[in-house]
């Protein structure tokens, strides 16, 4: 009986694994000369009432152009934040959000403009100024990336955890 028991729990827990990853959307492949960056990432913003949020990101493209992907703990896509020079759209489910500017979408989405631009120089260890924000690097080789706000208000953190 143990071992029918053993046998029917590992294949209730194979069925599970496929059905999640049956679910799950497939991570980007980069194109060639493209940097693409995957990972996870959390923003707590210290506004009344304070707001945080945590997910898995794939990024792509450059500070100009690309394309933030934010997906679950199982890989189904949250959201994704596309922009361009002329505009930033998010995509959440059926719904399409269109901003001028990537700075306008994050501000209204977070309450803080949420410097997505300078997080590929961070992410290849270059300081950069963004103003109001201030980015620890010391731990960037080991993939983790901390950055402060501190003006205007209302304050926030990001931390980033990535495959260096």
């Amino acid at each position: 009986m143990k071992v029918q028991a053993r046998g029917q729990a590992w294949a209730a827990a194979m069925l599970s694994a496929a059905l999640l990853s049956a679910c799950a959307t497939p991570r980007p492949v980069a194109l060639p000369g493209e940097a693409v960056w995957s990972g996870r990432l959390a923003l707590q913003v210290d506004s009344a009432p304070p707001q945080s949020f945590s997910a898995g990101f794939d990024l792509r493209g450059a500070p100009a152009a690309g394309e933030l992907q934010l997906v679950s703990p199982l890989g189904n896509t949250l959201a994704t934040v596309v922009w361009t020079p002329q505009s930033a759209e998010l995509r959440q489910g059926g719904q399409i959000t269109r901003r001028g500017s990537l700075d306008e979408l994050t501000t209204e989405l977070s309450g803080t403009a949420v410097p997505v631009t300078a997080l590929f120089g961070w992410l290849r260890g270059e300081q950069g100024e963004v103003p109001g924000w201030q980015a620890d690097l010391t731990r960037q080789a080991q993939g983790r990336i901390t950055a402060r706000r501190s003006a205007p208000l209302p304050t926030a953190e990001l931390r980033v955890v990535f495959q260096p």
